[in-house]
């Protein structure tokens, strides 16, 4: 029993119930770390939280009672929407709080800043900045996370216990955080755009278009895999794949030609960018 399931006593609250929130919970409710019935969830339409009601959770309108019932308050709405979500919480709270918190998955949101507009909320707010992504929802997550100053060493092992069980998950520098929701939070949109692309191709030569998927997919995976469980260098691994005058060769000179490599290096310092222009407009 040395592989015992965490069980999570906490009380875990969403504010926002959309995918990266339900990606979360779904992780931690599948290994059995927590029940629906722990779970408060926030929104503004009540009809866009059916998906968190059939479930069991207690769904609300009202931020406050979010902050109010739970224990660790994910802050799951879109970055702009940040300001908007914390005056709803003053504006639906009837309780004063204290010992909260406050795990944010807002893309470019600095701590300083996320302590700023916390601290009227309450003032000794523990905060931990997180960076997941969507693939956390068939358990195969790439997350990294930056406690805050007042976040406890219990607070850092509970959000790793959560973000663990999805997936990859790594402690890191705050300097690196928008670079990793790039690389790894904007990532799988890049790679679903090559497994189509594969598809397509596929699809040209004459493979069936679900067929084309499906092996595309699945081509991805076993490379990513092959990657991860070898521990060996891609350069090596590519090379083992390209017989001199072979075909995979004659192909890879084809993706070089077409920049391929540059264009994934520009999506992800594009991307960066963007997360850090996110947090520079909260900033004024």
């Amino acid at each position: 029993m040395g592989d015992s399931v965490k069980i999570i006593k906490e009380k875990i609250g969403f504010i926002g119930g959309g995918n990266m929130a339900k990606a979360i919970c779904e992780g931690i409710t599948k290994k059995g770390l927590i029940n629906f019935e722990q779970v408060y969830v926030s929104g503004p339409n009540i009809e866009n939280l059916i998906w968190w009601q059939e479930r069991g959770a207690n769904v609300t309108t009202e931020n406050g009672k979010v902050v109010q019932h739970a224990d660790v308050i994910f802050l799951a709405m879109k970055p702009h929407i940040l300001p908007i979500a914390i005056a709803n919480v003053h504006e639906t709270l009837t309780v004063p709080v204290k010992s909260k918190l406050f795990v944010s998955v807002l893309a470019g949101i600095p701590l300083q800043q996320l302590q700023n507009v916390l601290g009227p909320l309450e003032e000794n707010a523990r905060i931990i900045r997180v960076m997941p992504n969507t693939p956390m929802l068939v358990g195969e997550g790439c997350t990294a996370f930056c406690p805050g100053a007042k976040a406890t060493p219990h607070d850092i092992d509970l959000v790793k216990t959560v973000l663990e069980v999805s997936g990859v998950c790594k402690q890191v520098p705050e300097s690196m955080i928008n670079a990793i929701g790039a690389l790894a939070g904007s990532g799988p949109a890049f790679i679903y755009l090559v497994i189509e692309a594969l598809a397509d191709a596929g699809v040209k030569q004459g493979i069936p278009r679900q067929m084309a998927i499906e092996m595309a997919a699945q081509t991805t995976l076993g490379a990513a895999k092959m990657v991860l469980a070898t521990g060996r260098h891609t350069a090596v691994l590519r090379d083992e794949v390209c017989s001199p005058g072979g075909t995979t060769i004659t192909g890879v000179h084809a993706l070089e030609s077409g920049g391929v490599r540059a264009s994934l290096i520009n999506a992800v310092e594009a991307a960066t960018k963007r997360s850090q222009e996110l947090g520079e407009k909260k900033s004024s």
